[in-house]
Order: C-alpha cells, then sequence, then structure tokens
C-alpha cells in the first residue's frame, strides 16, 4: 500500500501540473481553434508564403486533429472525475 500511496502521489502531482500548463494556454487554445476555418484562416491559407514556413496551422488536419485531442481528453478527465467523485471517495 505504501508503493500505492506514492504511486498516486507522483500522479496527482504530475496531472496537476499538466492541469496547470492546459489552464495557462486556455486563451490562446481558444483563439487557436476559433482561428481555424474562419475568413483569417482562409485568407492565410491563401496568401503565398516564403519558401521554408513553418505553416502547419493552415492545414486542414494538424489543428483538426488537436481540437479532437483536446476534446477526447476533457471527456477522459470528466469520466474519470466522475468516477472518483461518484465512487471511490
Amino acid at each position: 500500500m505504501e508503493a500505492a500511496l506514492d504511486e498516486c502521489r507522483e500522479a496527482t502531482a504530475a496531472l496537476n501540473a499538466r492541469l496547470d500548463d492546459m489552464d495557462a494556454l486556455r486563451e490562446r487554445m481558444i483563439a487557436l481553434f476559433r482561428y481555424y476555418g474562419s475568413e483569417a484562416w482562409y485568407a492565410d491559407r491563401a496568401a503565398e508564403l516564403p519558401e521554408g514556413t513553418k505553416a502547419g496551422v493552415l492545414s486542414e488536419d494538424l489543428v483538426y486533429d488537436e481540437i479532437t485531442a483536446v476534446r477526447d481528453a476533457a471527456f477522459h478527465m470528466l469520466e474519470l472525475a466522475t468516477d472518483i467523485l461518484k465512487n471511490r471517495i
């Protein structure tokens, strides 16, 4: 049980640190997700970019995949939180 306690404490600390990271990025994340598919996004896609310019944000897949990953993580957190609050503590 001591090992279980140590593992739980480590995982909880790591989770809280990552949640703090996500919370700090919240406004930038919202701005990115609103940008995707907007008039500005389409205008940027149509613009000529200098050779070698990183432009993953203008792809159709990368931002969509991130939106989906964040949504999946949010559902996972909700499911885990609900299970902990209803059944474990």
